[in-house]
């Protein structure tokens, strides 16, 4: 037996890394954008063999994630430690504090800084951002907040969605307070009370409406700009932790259900993707693993209908990205080789979201 010690990490002893497999003939074909959550500050390109083909390296870790624009810039937040660091004892796991667009060649061209930025933040046409950040919960309305798991010591907090121009001048403004009930819109018993939703998603879509996910309230929806009220709300108590909804073409929502309510048998957690009818609330189509509970990310995640039907599952927590045909089979897959600690020093290959990226949507390669 070699002197050398085995890896720490449990993931490490039993992962096989890189590409574990391509049936070519059926999966489609591009580059995959990750950027990993351990501290090793890059945003990396792969091909379909897990050769790296293009890398970006960051002077501070990388804020959840990072997405191409069209122009080929990347487009990510930022972890800033700065004094919002210790508010309740999740938030520098998801916390962001700046965002940023990166040339290919790694040169910052815009950047805009708000301590509370977390988790997600989109480039808009006017040249500025959409993204979430956070804001306190007044006393009197938090002790209204149904649900939850105590949490001694640590206000509540909720929140908001911001707009800003280039500038960075503020356009526009939705406050989780003011348009969510704290009896309809509880909490499951499992959710820590420091925070009311806990968002992790904002889309913006055209006629001026904002897609979101809100995962302490097991909530997916769709809020008109104008009024910041509702036009689209779906909520299933199942549906735990849910990440990443999208609109495909077919006009039905994609999203991660991460299942971290639903229960195998009353006993196991599994997750799966599916396609939600808006219209009438009905699944379409879903892919989950046979067991069920042999696919789970009770964290991160997310999924992204490719140009030829398949689709690209990120199972977050695991590191692990792959595609699947609309029968569910599995075509490629790849698992993140990139560990390292996270600001809780705990060893990960965690990755938020990946995208897919065909060749022609990058010029610069």
């Amino acid at each position: 037996m070699s002197d050398q010690s085995l890896p720490q990490s449990a993931l490490r002893r039993y992962l096989k890394t890189g590409v574990t497999g391509h049936y070519q003939a059926k999966a489609e074909q591009g580059y995959v954008l990750i950027s990993p959550l351990a501290l090793i500050n890059k945003t990396l390109l792969v091909d379909m063999d897990g050769q790296v083909v293009h890398e970006w390296n960051h002077d501070v870790p990388i804020g959840m994630y990072g997405q191409l624009t069209d122009e080929g810039n990347l487009f990510m937040g930022g972890k800033i430690r700065d004094a919002t660091w210790d508010i309740f004892p999740f938030w520098p796991a998801f916390k962001g504090g700046e965002l940023r667009e990166v040339t290919p060649s790694g040169e910052i061209i815009w950047r805009h800084a708000n301590s509370f930025h977390h988790h997600d933040q989109r480039k808009m046409p006017h040249g500025g951002a959409i993204y979430l950040s956070l804001e306190k919960v007044p006393d009197e309305l938090a002790d209204q907040v149904v649900g939850g798991h105590p949490t001694p010591g640590f206000d509540m907090y909720a929140d908001v969605i911001v707009e800003v121009d280039r500038e960075g001048n503020r356009l526009w403004e939705w406050h989780a307070i003011e348009h969510l009930d704290p009896k309809e819109d509880f909490q499951e018993i499992s959710e820590p009370r420091w925070e009311w939703c806990h968002g992790n998603t904002v889309v913006p879509l055209g006629d001026d409406r904002v897609l979101v996910s809100f995962r302490a309230i097991h909530t997916i929806g769709i809020i008109d700009k104008a009024s910041g009220k509702w036009l689209w709300k779906y909520r299933d108590d199942k549906m735990g932790g849910q990440h990443d909804p999208q609109i495909l073409s077919n006009g039905n929502v994609l999203v991660f259900d991460n299942g971290t309510q639903r229960r195998f048998n009353g006993v196991l957690p599994s997750s799966r993707v599916i396609e939600i009818n808006p219209k009438s609330n009905q699944i379409e189509w879903v892919y989950e693993d046979r067991p069920p509970f042999a696919f789970y990310s009770p964290q991160v995640s997310g999924a992204q209908r490719l140009p030829g039907g398949n689709t690209l599952i990120c199972e977050g927590v695991r590191g692990r990205v792959f595609q699947v045909t609309p029968d569910g089979e599995v075509v490629w897959e790849y698992i993140n080789p990139y560990f390292g600690p996270n600001p809780f020093d705990m060893d990960i290959n965690m990755l938020f979201r990946a995208y897919f990226y065909t060749a022609d949507q990058l010029p610069f390669l």
